[in-house]
């Protein structure tokens, strides 16, 4: 069973900058994918950014763009989410998740593994 474990979320003023973790127990065809997802109160689970271990290529959603940026370290099997310019509509928990290559990236069943979640609160 793949583990994968997030950190690095909290709180933060609007304008601000967060860096999250996520560290993968092990690379697999299974966690070929990695992407970061996030979930506010009362909202439906949103994707945020995605990319392969293997070449360059990263997806955003529209709302982050610009803002934040999605990389990976192959020799710690850990992928980063580089938050900047925050807002408080970005308050949410963020959940890293890992999926074999198939699949729409943007769409959460497309992931079969899932960390825990970790807190981003934007607030004055």
């Amino acid at each position: 069973q793949v583990q994968l474990v997030e950190s690095g979320g909290g709180l933060v003023q609007p304008g601000g900058s967060l860096r999250l973790s996520c560290a993968v127990s092990e690379r697999t065809f299974s966690t070929t994918k990695m992407g970061w997802f996030r979930q506010a109160p009362g909202k439906e689970r949103e994707f945020v950014a995605a990319r392969n271990w293997s070449d360059d290529n990263t997806v955003y959603a529209d709302s982050v763009k610009g803002r934040f940026t999605i990389s990976r370290d192959n020799v710690k099997n850990t992928v980063y989410l580089q938050m900047n310019s925050l807002k408080p509509d970005d308050t949410a928990v963020y959940y890293c998740a890992a999926g074999p290559v198939w699949g729409d990236v943007r769409r959460a069943m497309s992931y079969d593994s899932w960390g825990q979640g970790t807190q981003v609160t934007v607030s004055s």
